[in-house]
C-alpha cells in the first residue's frame, strides 16, 4: 500500500488495535521488528503516573515486557528520559553518547535491554498538548542490525516512518482507550456524561427514567472502575480516556 493510503487508514481506523496492527505491518519491513507506544496524560515532575491510566501497545514478548513494563524498569531507561523531554526522533546511537552520564539504574536498563537484544533503533517523542501529557514511541530494530545500519535506513525512510507514527499518535489520542483499567458501561458512561452537562442526580434520574440512589449506584461504580474518589475525578478521567461524549460504533 501506498504512503497515502496507510494514513486513510490510520485515520478511517475504528479502534486503538486496529492502527496498532497497521503500524507493526508497516514498520516491521523496514526492519524494525518490535515497538512500544507510551501515552500518558498524567505526568507528574517524579512519575509518568499511575500504571494502569497508561495506553501502552507493544508486540515485544512477555518475558521484555514483564520486567520492563511490569517492574517499572521503563522510568530508569535513558530514551525514556530522552522522550520525555524532547520532541522529535532521537537514534539509539545518542545512549552510547552519552553513556558516562548514566546512573547505575539507568546503566542496569542498559544491560537487560542488551541482554533482550533491544540494542539498536530509534525513539520518536511525539508533541504534547499539556505539562502533565507525553507520547512516545520505540522503535527495536530486529537482531543482527547494528546502529549504523539503522542510521541508514533512517536516511533512506525516517520521514515517512516519523509522519506515519505521528498521525498514528493523534489517532490514538482521539480514540476511547482505558489503559490496563476496565471500561465503563453504558450506564455509567451516560449518567456521567449527563453530570458533565451540570445535571444533578435528581435531574438526571428524572431523564433516563430511573431512582435517585440508582443513578448514585452507577456514579458510584463508575467511580471505581476510574479509581478516582469524587464524581468531577470520574467525568475529567473519562473524558481524557475519550470514554464519554463519543458517538456509538
Amino acid at each position: 500500500m501506498s504512503f497515502l493510503s496507510d494514513i486513510e487508514t490510520i485515520y478511517e481506523a475504528p479502534s486503538v488495535e486496529a492502527v496498532w496492527d497497521l503500524l507493526v505491518d508497516r514498520l516491521g519491513p523496514h526492519g524494525f521488528d518490535r515497538l512500544m507506544y507510551g501515552l500518558t496524560r498524567y505526568k507528574t515532575a517524579n512519575s509518568f503516573g499511575d500504571p494502569q491510566d497508561m495506553l501502552v501497545l507493544t508486540n515485544h514478548p512477555p518475558a521484555y515486557t514483564d520486567h520492563f513494563i511490569g517492574e517499572a524498569m521503563y522510568f530508569h531507561a535513558p530514551m525514556v528520559a530522552w522522550s520525555s523531554e524532547n520532541v522529535g526522533a532521537c537514534g539509539w546511537h545518542w545512549v552510547q553518547e552519552n553513556f558516562e552520564t548514566f546512573t547505575s539504574a539507568e546503566k542496569r536498563v542498559l544491560e537487560f535491554n542488551r541482554s533482550m537484544g533491544v540494542v539498536a533503533g530509534y525513539t520518536i517523542s511525539f508533541p504534547h498538548s499539556s505539562h502533565r501529557s507525553r507520547g512516545a514511541m520505540a522503535l527495536t530494530a530486529r537482531d543482527g542490525l547494528q546502529q549504523h545500519q539503522v542510521e541508514e535506513i533512517w536516511k533512506a525512510h525516517g520521514r515517512e516512518i516519523h509522519a506515519l507514527c505521528n498521525v498514528a499518535h493523534l489517532k490514538l489520542m482521539s480514540l476511547p482507550h482505558t489503559g490496563s483499567r476496565r471500561a465503563l458501561t453504558k450506564r455509567q458512561r451516560e449518567v456521567l456524561e449527563w453530570v458533565g452537562d451540570g445535571k444533578t442526580t435528581r435531574d438526571i434520574a428524572d431523564i433516563i427514567g430511573l431512582t435517585a440512589a440508582t443513578v448514585e449506584k452507577h456514579l458510584r461504580l463508575a467511580r471505581d472502575a476510574l479509581d478516582v474518589e469524587t464524581t468531577a475525578q470520574a467525568v475529567m478521567k473519562a473524558s481524557l480516556q475519550n470514554q464519554i461524549f463519543t458517538l456509538e460504533a
